[in-house]
């Protein structure tokens, strides 16, 4: 059977998708990567582990070995080059599938009277996200781009709004648990939302 790839998966919301994947009743076979993996997870049955640097192609293509869907939750300076790597590789072994995070802001779609601060025109820490995104949106991957706010450990599962590339978005604050819940949902969709940027926000125009 093939397996589901996730990128960032010692990080706090890659940990947070394995744990909700280990949780259904038809747990679908995973690796996990991420720098230093093998110090966070065992490997199982149906979970494989690797240390993974995306940043580098070689590795990237040990750690897609079998899988076919991809879901990449790294982050920091280095994703512009991440996200090549992954469409590289994706494209050259036959993987159509990602779900890719961004973040809210990239296309500053944050209305000024909620507090723009995040939109790239403001922050600068947003500009690898961006350029990552326009290089996901670009290629020809069946991607979803997955768009939260400041992800907040405590909140609702169900207390989020969507919205999509060239709308305003509703917020800047996400919870942790809504998210995984749609990553998930996507994951085992692979037609939910096809080459579509979502954002996913508390509704913070009604406060």
């Amino acid at each position: 059977m093939k397996r589901t790839l996730i990128l960032g998966a010692s990080g706090m919301l890659g940990q947070a998708i394995v744990k909700k994947m280990h949780c259904l009743s038809d747990n679908r076979p995973l690796v996990l990567a991420a720098r230093h993996a093998k110090e966070h997870f065992l490997e199982n049955a149906d979970c494989r582990v690797v240390n993974c640097d995306a940043t580098d192609a070689s590795s990237l293509r040990t750690a897609m070995a079998d899988c076919d869907t991809v879901f990449c939750a790294v982050s920091g300076e280095d994703l512009p080059i991440v996200a090549k790597n992954i469409i590289a590789e994706m494209e050259g072994n036959g993987i159509s599938r990602l779900v890719f995070m961004g973040a809210v802001g990239i296309y500053n779609e944050i209305p000024v009277e909620l507090d723009d601060e995040d939109n790239v025109r403001n922050n600068a820490e947003q500009i690898p996200n961006r350029d990552a995104v326009e290089a996901i949106e670009a290629s020809n991957l069946n991607y979803t781009v997955i768009r939260p706010g400041y992800l907040m450990t405590e909140g609702d599962a169900s207390d989020f709004v969507l919205t999509f590339k060239g709308e305003q978005a509703k917020g800047y604050e996400t919870t942790l648990s809504s998210v995984v819940n749609l990553a998930v949902e996507l994951l085992d969709n692979p037609g939910l939302y096809s080459r579509m940027s979502v954002s996913i926000t508390k509704d913070m125009t009604t406060e």
